[in-house]
């Protein structure tokens, strides 16, 4: 069983790892250190549910981001099916973002 749960935290730091390629087109970072991913899970069947929000929720790129998603997280071996939730609560603000965000786009008080 204990197995089990090292495989399957392996596999969604893999994932997560594969999320850091997927690069939000406005903003030139990847939508991790952005802190737009809540949650990944991978069940045993190889099933990888993503919850993610947006910066805003009129993001006219949400599509791209969607496809990019499944893209990176669908090439992770032991992946077969990637889902993609848009959830709202809670509400994104910029302290989701890591310090090389941060960094990266000039935003002081870090």
């Amino acid at each position: 069983m204990e197995d089990g749960f090292m495989e399957k935290e392996a596999l969604t730091s893999q994932v997560l790892d594969a999320l850091e390629d997927v690069i939000d087109p406005e903003l030139g970072i990847d939508i991790v250190n952005l802190g737009l991913i809540y949650d990944v899970d991978v069940d045993d069947a190889g099933n990888c549910q993503i919850n993610m929000t947006l910066t805003t929720p009129g993001c006219p790129l949400s599509d791209v981001l969607d496809r990019d998603i499944k893209e990176h997280a669908g090439a992770v071996e032991g992946v077969n099916q990637v889902t993609v939730n848009l959830v709202w609560y809670p509400v994104w603000t910029m302290d989701k973002m890591s310090r090389y965000a941060k960094i990266a786009l000039g935003i002081g008080g870090i």
